[in-house]
């Protein structure tokens, strides 16, 4: 984990860090072998207890996450968040939930926050590209997490976008607003 950064682009901060290759990797192959799988695609739904306007939502199984080691990565950097922004310790972690989010063309999350006490976004594979902007924009929105949090004043921006790459990973307070817009690709 050389590679955490603590972010602060207002209030609360967050953390961005990489998902080790071999951990993306064994995700990919599980994210497969759920979707070719219409028993377990159903079993494993959680698009019913999600704010997403998404096709495909679902569940990590445990046994799945205690194989990769989902827990220690996200404990670790947990941890050193902790310590380094306000030098806590660590005491407990646990994984509430856990899932996936595939989100295509025109699927989107509106602005949401979750339970528990930190929440995270990771990318694993992401389009090629995300659509033309018709706007006269400088940044082009569609696709993007959107991190969100008080309101503008003099020093402060309320928002904070973040253009997906794959292996990103951000940790974020659970009761920070965010939303993901949707984007209008065709290529995968």
């Amino acid at each position: 984990m050389n590679d955490l950064q603590i972010l602060r682009p207002f209030g609360p901060s967050i953390v961005k860090l990489s998902i080790p290759d071999e951990i993306i990797n064994k995700l990919n192959d599980y994210v497969d072998t759920i979707v070719s799988d219409q028993k377990k695609m159903l079993k494993l739904d959680h698009s019913n207890q999600l704010a997403g306007k998404v096709k495909q939502e679902f569940l990590l199984e445990n046994e799945f996450m205690q194989e990769i080691k989902w827990g220690n990565f996200l404990a670790g950097a947990v941890k050193i968040w902790l310590q380094q922004d306000s030098n806590k310790e660590l005491k407990s972690f646990e994984i509430i939930k856990s899932w996936i989010v595939r989100q295509f063309k025109n699927e989107y999350n509106p602005i949401h926050h979750h339970s528990g006490h930190v929440s995270g976004v990771g990318y694993l594979k992401v389009p090629k590209n995300f659509g033309e902007v018709s706007e006269k924009k400088s940044i082009n929105d569609k696709g993007r997490l959107t991190l969100i949090h008080g309101s503008v004043n003099l020093f402060s921006k309320a928002t904070y976008v973040i253009k997906p790459e794959v292996g990103d990973f951000y940790l974020f307070p659970n009761y920070l607003l965010h939303t993901v817009y949707p984007f209008s690709d065709t290529d995968e």
